[in-house]
């Protein structure tokens, strides 16, 4: 009797498999729905961009740097990330 319950909880097709094959289950379902989603939105982005000239013409000018003729685009460099100034020479290293 005792080696039926051990093998009801602990067996191929026990207690404790069947949590973990459900708990896999309803991951799957949510990286389904997430990936769902994100198609969705996918498809949405691809039929603006095939229909949507203003924004081929965005994409074009921030992306690709494209102007139209007689235009003349002008880039301000963007600032450095700020580094650590190096220590004086002369002065004690830190711990």
């Amino acid at each position: 009797m005792a080696l039926l319950v051990v093998h009801d909880i602990f067996g191929q097709h026990g207690f404790l498999t069947m949590r973990r094959t459900e708990k896999e289950i309803a991951k799957v379902k949510q990286d389904l729905q997430r990936l769902s989603e994100e198609n969705r939105e996918l498809a949405e982005q691809v039929k603006a961009l095939k229909s949507d000239p203003s924004l081929i013409e965005k994409i074009a000018r921030d992306e690709l740097g494209l102007a139209r003729p007689g235009e003349v685009i002008i880039r301000i460099p963007q600032p450095a990330t700020p580094r650590r100034p190096a220590p004086p020479p002369n002065a004690p290293a830190k711990p």
